[in-house]
């Protein structure tokens, strides 16, 4: 008979797969029982398949919706404060009061949808949070006054912060613990396929001799709710979370899915699976308690809430500094048209989306403490090298734009590794809301306050000031660095029940 998974006297280290038959189980399956099986072990030993595919291109999809909606918010800021727009509504209104709703939005909603993803399911979450982004951007497209463009913003934002929580917490459940790393890195880079797209499309919406001035920006929030209703579609065939469904009482369901996958798996490759490392023994309940996860994250794992903070803290201030005020930076330094502004803000977008593209196995082969640990330290002195060399005068806007798409290139890479960080170095039954609270908490910190500080810093039209923006998220960008080489997890290759025992694994 199997014993349960004790806890981990050593969060960090790596103990081996417990032995034993691949699929047995027992209990009632009710939520109160105890049941032991081989899921986990089944998922993370699938090779990459169509089944995959799927998963990453219903889930991971969505980041292109955030990356189009905040970059279209950010070209369009110019437009929208000239007379005629349909909006009574300054420039620094849009890249300074409205993307601190939007980001306080996402901050709220992350854990409002974190916390109903841990007791609910993901999949029951990701489409709901899904439909409240596309109802908020349809609004958004048909704001005549400046309150309602306020309000839908944190709206969409909302709707934005729940899927954070959902889709990272079902994706990386999903993904074999050998791809998990690449995998996750590339979904929240494609943000910045969403990027190129919305600075592309910003430049033929904001063309007036195509569009009328009033007409145009809401187009491109329209488009946005388009591309969303494709994604919606191809969304409800994604599965539940077989590790989730183990918790919550629903065991055989769990055991009926994998089954399914392999058999559709084994098809495809044309031979039979290899038997999975171990089982796992977990006592089912059908809900965890705040009390339960704050202990869980701030008691036990300690060092890991530190790492989680710092790195969030770190890219949320970096992208504040460079992204919120693009666009005013170009037309006051440098007399680039509103219009034209999307050109620039492509070039950096495949900059940050390159990043994870090239990056992303090396945090699954070299490992995550000195990816993770060079990708922080490298964009941020490369991001100081750029604030003096701006200081200095020495810089175009097409130099700039250079500057931003080297440094960005490592920065896109190492924000991205904080989602996947904080999303596997906590207990499963708290995946959701972990990620959600460090994304809310270190998004708030630079997130809320980055935006109304640097709008006024790089709309001031000072050099100084838009150096010292530059020079605030490059620091904390370092800082954020020098904790992961002291405090990162070497979660390579390892299984998540491997990197930190489920709750309900120990003794009830």
């Amino acid at each position: 008979m199997t014993t349960p998974v004790s806890p981990d006297p050593d969060p960090d280290r790596r103990p081996g797969p417990a032995p034993g038959p691949a699929r047995s189980s027992s209990g009632t399956g009710d939520g109160r029982g105890t049941f032991t099986t081989a899921v986990p072990a089944r998922l993370d030993r699938l090779p990459w398949s169509r089944w995959h595919w799927m998963i990453v291109i219903g889930l991971g999809t969505v980041w292109i919706l955030d990356g189009l909606e905040v970059t279209i918010v950010g070209n369009v800021a110019g437009r929208l404060a000239e007379e005629g727009s349909g909006l009574d509504i300054t420039a620094a209104q849009v890249t300074g009061t409205a993307a601190a709703l939007y980001v306080a939005g996402a901050c709220s909603g992350a854990l409002f949808f974190g916390w109903l993803t841990d007791r609910y399911g993901r999949k029951k979450l990701f489409m709901i949070t899904l439909a409240v982004y596309l109802a908020a951007t349809a609004m958004t497209a048909l704001s005549t006054e400046s309150w309602w463009f306020f309000l839908f913003r944190f709206l969409t934002g909302f709707g934005i912060g729940g899927e954070y929580a959902a889709i990272n917490s079902a994706i990386d459940e999903l993904i074999p613990s050998y791809h998990r790393g690449r995998v996750d890195l590339v979904i929240n880079g494609s943000y910045w396929l969403g990027a190129i797209g919305g600075a592309l499309l910003s430049i033929v919406m904001l063309d007036t001799d195509v569009f009328p001035l009033d007409v145009g920006w809401r187009l491109s929030f329209a488009l946005g709710v388009v591309l969303g209703l494709v994604i919606l579609l191809v969304r409800r065939h994604a599965p539940e979370s077989p590790r989730w469904q183990l918790i919550h009482g629903r065991g055989e369901e769990a055991e009926r899915l994998v089954g399914s996958v392999e058999e559709e798996i084994e098809k495809e490759k044309g031979r039979s699976l290899p038997e999975p490392a171990g089982r796992i023994t977990v006592h089912q309940r059908r809900s965890i308690g705040f009390g339960v996860i704050a202990r869980t994250v701030f008691a036990r794992y300690p060092r890991r809430a530190v790492l989680g903070l710092a790195l969030f803290i770190g890219q949320a201030f970096l992208y504040n500094a460079i992204t919120f005020g693009f666009g005013v930076i170009l037309s006051t330094f440098y007399g680039v048209p509103t219009g034209r502004t999307g050109y620039y803000f492509a070039v950096i977008a495949a900059g940050n989306f390159v990043g994870p593209l090239l990056l992303g196995k090396l945090f699954d082969t070299v490992g995550r403490r000195i990816m993770i640990s060079s990708t922080y330290l490298l964009s941020g002195l490369l991001l100081f090298v750029t604030a003096w060399l701006f200081g200095r005068g020495s810089l175009t806007a097409t130099t700039l734009t250079i500057c931003w798409c080297v440094v960005l290139f490592f920065a896109s890479t190492g924000a991205s590794s904080a989602y996947l960080t904080v999303s596997e170095i906590f207990p499963m039954e708290t995946r959701a809301m972990a990620i959600a609270f460090f994304y809310a908490l270190g998004t708030a910190a630079g997130g809320i306050s980055g935006p109304l500080v640097f709008a006024d810093l790089t709309g001031s039209g000072d050099v100084g000031d838009t150096v010292l923006a530059f020079c605030i998220g490059a620091a904390l960008m370092c800082a954020g660095g020098l904790v992961a080489v002291f405090l990162a997890v070497d979660a390579e290759r390892r299984s998540l029940e491997d990197i930190a025992a489920p709750l309900s694994s120990e003794p009830a």
